[in-house]
């Protein structure tokens, strides 16, 4: 029988629960959690109560600055990293270098900076750094990774993608640490790695120049004034969050209370920060052109500010198309329970305009088109947690290669970074010339390279 490996959690927000659920509960004969980090007392509470529902003893906590000390007085043998995104270089390189493996929740990090100081610890050490991209996981982004794989629609010339967030989800970006763009890198890095990853993978590529528009043109406090909404409450939950959709209150579900309006005492982070306030400094609409080593070009499109959310992507080839169009929730009522903004959830409404769900359709040359099985995925983010979940912590193996490495991570955050860049200098930015750590090996085939990081 293999011995449980030792899990630390560093950062614990809203997003970590769903590793240690899973941890806790069906692998929890293949690892063993063993301490958490964050410098919040109060959410390191929020954990406690919730491992303890597990039946889990209590484990001890540590605060930032005591990184080394919890990887050393526990034999920790991986650190699952949700921290917010400007901290990720700094914290892979010190767990790496305290001696344990990194699960990183994407994006990678958020410049090219961040990647070099991760790069650094990476060929230090030897140690393993792998990023985690759920959606590769979604069984309808999976069949469309097999249609491409099988050559239905021949060698990919273009990929047009267009991806919208709904009033509920993407308005969630601009009340939370995520509107600094010193915080995130912005959308194009926090939210895009996982369609910019989903591309690479999806096609085999490599990015190799980016050319990026975009601005805020709906929420923050300039908007606001031009709109004429009026004075508007600092935050939702002391100012009146019933009267207004784009207003979060914290106190109506628990997590959120626990997390955050009970913890900010602690450290004055506030989660429920009014959308057009100001301070904001990230976009909310994107676009973006980017070229790839193999020949292919991707049109890809972000929105924050839809009435429904989901994406549309088409991929055009020698022999083809294939056509995914996904519907994650159809519409945001003003009187919809923001209960957990964050995720995506099939509506309490549907009609037959716009109905949730998710199409596969690929047409040849010279054929008419047909609709593709899409397998049934269970869970969060179209399916994929499960899966991820399994392959992360049992290590299994599939032959769609959705194990991220550290190379993938890096791959998916070159297009955010180098569009950043472009938004700058408002020319096309070429990702060679940004001196991203690792760059040389993450643009070799995956079986010639060396694979510094895996899960399996």
């Amino acid at each position: 029988m293999t011995t449980p490996l030792r899990y630390a959690v560093a950062g614990t927000g809203s997003r970590a629960r769903d590793y240690v659920r899973a941890l806790l509960g069906d692998h929890r004969d293949v690892g063993d959690l063993v301490a958490l980090l964050d410098p919040n007392p109060g959410r390191l509470a929020y954990y406690d109560r919730l491992i303890a529902g597990f039946g889990h003893g209590g484990v001890p906590h540590y605060d930032v600055a005591g990184l080394e000390q919890m990887v050393k007085d526990n034999a920790v043998d991986r650190v699952l990293v949700t921290s917010p995104d400007h901290t990720h270089a700094e914290m892979v390189a010190r767990v790496l270098r305290a001696g344990a493996d990194v699960i990183l929740e994407k994006p990678l990090t958020i410049d090219a900076p961040g990647t070099r100081t991760i790069v650094e610890a990476v060929e230090e050490t030897g140690r393993s750094v792998v990023v985690t991209f759920n959606y590769r996981y979604s069984p309808r982004n999976s069949a469309l990774r097999r249609l491409i794989a099988d050559g239905a629609v021949g060698q990919v010339t273009s990929v047009e993608f267009q991806w919208v967030l709904d009033t509920r989800h993407g308005a969630d970006y601009f009340r939370r640490w995520h509107r600094d763009k010193l915080n995130s890198g912005g959308l194009l890095v926090h939210k895009a790695s996982h369609h910019f990853d989903l591309v690479n993978w999806w096609i085999d590529g490599v990015p190799t120049r980016v050319f990026a528009s975009g601005g805020l043109a709906f929420y923050g406090a300039d908007n606001a004034v031009r709109r004429g909404l009026g004075e508007r409450p600092a935050r939702g939950s002391v100012d009146g969050a019933a009267t207004d959709p784009f207003l979060l209150d914290l106190r109506e579900d628990e997590a959120n209370r626990l997390l955050y309006y009970e913890s900010e005492q602690y450290d004055g982070y506030l989660r429920d920060q009014d959308v057009f306030g100001p301070g904001i400094t990230i976009e909310d609409n994107l676009a973006v052109i980017a070229e790839y080593a193999n020949g292919a070009r991707l049109s890809y499109s972000l929105n924050a500010h839809s009435p429904w959310e989901g994406y549309r992507v088409a991929v055009n080839g020698t022999q083809g198309r294939a056509e995914l169009d996904v519907v994650e929730r159809s519409e945001v009522l003003a009187s919809s329970a923001q209960v957990d903004p964050s995720y995506p959830t099939a509506s309490a409404t549907g009609d037959a305009v716009r109905v949730d769900g998710e199409r596969l359709v690929l047409q040849r040359h010279w054929s008419p088109a047909i609709e593709v099985e899409i397998p049934a995925g269970v869970g969060g983010h179209g399916g994929g947690d499960r899966l991820l979940f399994e392959q992360l912590y049992r290590g299994t193996t599939d032959s769609l290669g959705r194990a991220a490495d550290f190379h993938d991570g890096l791959r998916a955050v070159a297009v955010g970074i180098a569009g950043n860049d472009s938004l700058v200098s408002g020319a096309p930015a070429t990702v060679d010339a940004l001196e991203l750590g690792g760059w040389a090996q993450a643009c070799a085939q995956p079986q010639d390279r060396r694979r510094i990081s895996s899960v399996g």
